[in-house]
């Protein structure tokens, strides 16, 4: 099969989002997103914007309301929305890794018996049996939940254990769309995980003219500046969640930009993060993908985005470094 081209995957992946998400979205309708990431993790805020720019584009329209898992208010989602779905915020915690994000999930399947409850493209992993079933009593008892998952395996997982409607969809960053990337400064730069989904140490001490990095660091001022800005923006005009909605959407922004400017570095990438994979696709740079320690990076590459040569599924570091070595060397020579 000839790989595509990363703009003609972006553009098939896009359509296939729509495919999903349109029996369950209208123009009037209002919606609520619960669960905005407001974490370091620039991946996470790359699925946000692509919530956000999928909605615009699609439909010309903004979520009613909106909440990060500390600051919700059930008083205020059914006064900003008294009817319509509710949508969490898509990624890779639903099962036991991320317990926050599931134990929230959970309280609003509790809290909302009667709204549809969507749950945006996700990856799903668990380690306890215990965990699984109280998943399931939760999804049982609510009865219109619609599961969105990122891979077949999870699609697979959720058919067994839970009785609900689940659709396999890309994940929402792909709605962004193409990026241009900012000029590079190395030939090969590492993006590898440094939390508990990384798949093991990596040792590149043989590597030494390769920088290492993740892209979970942040200036903390940084992102204040940016929410005070998005919060001024709209101060005088806009009613109190819109002026929440800026806030946030500019804290995404920073973070998102934050983590193009950092991949752009490469010529050529290694990563073990999913999401530096799909962003390396938005700005069309080659990449070497290793797994992350469940397996969520290769499931979805083998769900949607494997079938472009921007991106090689690595066997190990030594592979990877060697492959984007000879990507950034052609790239250097043209």
């Amino acid at each position: 099969m000839t790989p595509k081209s990363n703009l003609v995957l972006i553009s098939e992946l896009q359509d296939r989002i729509h495919d999903c998400l349109k029996d369950y979205l209208s123009v009037e309708e209002p919606m609520a997103i619960l669960d905005f990431p407001d974490i370091r993790n620039c991946g996470d805020s790359a699925i946000w914007l692509g919530e956000m720019a999928y909605l615009k584009h699609r439909y010309g329209k903004r979520p009613a309301y909106v909440s990060r898992i500390d600051d919700f208010s059930a008083e205020e989602l059914e006064q900003a929305m008294p009817s319509g779905p509710i949508f969490i915020h898509g990624g890779g915690n639903f099962g036991d890794i991320w317990v926050a994000h599931q134990d929230f999930r959970e309280r609003i399947l509790e809290r909302f018996p009667n709204r549809q409850i969507i749950q945006f493209p996700q990856s799903i992993h668990y380690a306890s049996a215990e965990r699984i079933a109280e998943s399931a009593r939760a999804i049982a008892r609510h009865r219109n939940f619609v599961l969105l998952v990122r891979d077949e395996e999870s699609k697979a997982f959720a058919e067994k254990h839970f009785d609900c409607q689940v659709r396999l969809c890309p994940d929402m960053a792909f709605a962004i769309g193409a990026i241009k990337p900012a000029a590079a400064e190395f030939p090969v730069l590492a993006m590898l995980r440094s939390d508990k989904e990384k798949a093991g140490d990596a040792d590149l001490s043989a590597y030494g003219d390769i920088p290492v990095e993740d892209w979970t660091s942040e200036s903390a001022r940084s992102v204040r500046v940016s929410k005070a800005l998005g919060a001024a923006s709209g101060l005088l005009t806009l009613k109190p969640g819109e002026v929440r909605l800026r806030k946030l959407d500019a804290a995404a922004h920073n973070r998102f930009e934050r983590g193009i400017r950092q991949i752009s570095r490469g010529q050529a990438i290694v990563t073990d993060r999913l999401h530096v994979h799909i962003c390396s696709l938005l700005i069309g740079r080659p990449h070497a993908v290793l797994d992350n320690s469940y397996g969520k990076v290769r499931r979805f590459m083998n769900a949607f985005s494997g079938g472009t040569d921007l991106s090689y599924k690595a066997t190990s570091l030594d592979d990877g470094i060697s492959w984007a070595r000879g990507q950034a060397g052609q790239r250097i020579a043209a």
